[in-house]
């Protein structure tokens, strides 16, 4: 009795294990299927007859999930998971972008890949610290680690305060704040295209602004606009996407970068459409999953201005479809993309822009513009910042 009691145990631990891993994945997979925008990183360790489940996650519904599946399961365990944000950042559990452009990386060190980029004045989710480094999520929901430097850490309240105050849009594609009223005047920082800053007095010729860590400037009004304004006067159509667009050309190309001071061909479609008031996922392989397809056989008659192309290796029997690549239609036989930097190419052979190479790795082309989806935000009906 004593040896079949044993090597029951024996079997029983490597099936257990399997099901609890399998009730893992099956979680992560349903909650958390792009790690760039969510996380669930959580292992369990065998303990015994039991289970410790470690890690962590800023998904407290889908740690809640986890550990339903297995009580119903009757898998015994103890919860070790720390679930986001952590502790020890007690009430400042938020950001406020306080640079014209700070660039969030894959690991917390300056020597670490750019993923994304976040503007002047946008509030994002604090999660944990590092060092002088910070694990946030941007409004678009990508996670990633930004310096001390690039954010004010403040609590929800100030955040809330912050994004009540009324506040101006910078318009142009690049410029200063000054702290006084001319140009001589000292430079407070620089700025770019969709920056936001507090209000704090009208003058002729200025607005005198106020940066999320206090300091005060002068920004030309001629170079802003009241963001409420902007944003009520958000009427975009495709001509003026195509003349966003356009305003970027030779905007160096930048890996991770979603600013007018450099873009990868995803942030430059995401940033144009954000300039019309439009917030699109970051990554061009998520972009594809949003809107209306128009076209997957090149028949490019259907395409209208502002539709995005993608581009990269269809799938094959052994490998899926890998999307790398996104432009912008602007009609005439052309697209706009960052490609070593923001240009305008064709598909037509007989152009002196003909792009071959993309032409022959062109997927599909898909409809956003004023299209109805989960992953489109349009600020005039969802504001996520002010």
């Amino acid at each position: 009795m004593l040896v079949v009691l044993l090597l029951a145990s024996c079997k029983e631990s490597p099936q257990a294990s399997k099901q609890v891993a399998a009730v893992l994945e099956e979680v992560k997979s349903e909650y958390a299927p792009d790690k760039r925008v969510a996380l669930f990183d959580i292992i369990s360790v065998k303990n015994g007859d039991s289970f410790v489940l470690k890690g962590e996650s800023n998904l407290p519904h889908a740690v809640a999930a986890l550990k339903s599946r297995l009580t119903t399961d009757s898998i015994p365990f103890t919860d070790s998971i720390q679930v986001l944000p952590a502790a020890h950042l007690a009430k400042n559990t938020k950001g406020i972008i306080n640079i014209s452009v700070a660039n969030l990386r894959s690991n917390p060190g300056h020597s670490s890949e750019l993923v994304t980029q976040a503007t002047l004045g946008t509030v994002v989710n604090v999660y944990k610290q590092e060092d002088n480094w910070y694990y946030v999520q941007t409004p678009d929901h990508y996670l990633a680690w930004v310096d001390d430097g690039g954010f004010e850490l403040v609590d929800e309240q100030k955040a809330e305060n912050w994004e009540n105050d009324e506040k101006i849009i910078y318009t142009k594609t690049y410029g200063h704040a000054y702290l006084g009223p001319g140009e001589e005047a000292a430079i407070v920082s620089d700025l770019t295209a969709g920056n936001l800053v507090t209000i704090v007095k009208y003058t002729d010729e200025h607005y005198i602004v106020r940066f999320p860590d206090g300091r005060n400037a002068y920004i030309n009004k001629n170079e802003a606009e009241p963001y409420e304004y902007w944003l009520k006067n958000r009427n975009p159509t495709k001509e003026t996407l195509v003349a966003s667009a356009k305003e970027l050309t030779g905007v160096p190309y930048l890996w991770g970068g979603t600013s007018t001071k450099g873009v990868d061909c995803s942030g430059f479609t995401k940033t144009v459409y954000y300039l019309n008031g439009m917030v699109i996922p970051r990554d061009a392989s998520q972009q594809v999953h949003t809107g209306k397809l128009i076209d997957s056989t090149r028949n490019f008659k259907n395409l209208q201005k502002g539709d995005l192309l993608f581009f990269g290796t269809k799938a094959t029997d052994s490998t899926s479809e890998k999307v790398v690549h996104v432009g912008m239609w602007v009609g005439n036989d052309e697209f706009i993309h960052s490609s070593g930097k923001v240009r305008i190419s064709s598909i037509n052979k007989s152009s002196k822009n003909y792009d071959e190479y993309n032409l022959n790795r062109y997927l599909r082309s898909k409809r956003i513009f004023k299209e109805k989806d989960k992953n489109l935000i349009d600020l005039t009906q969802t504001i996520i910042s002010k």
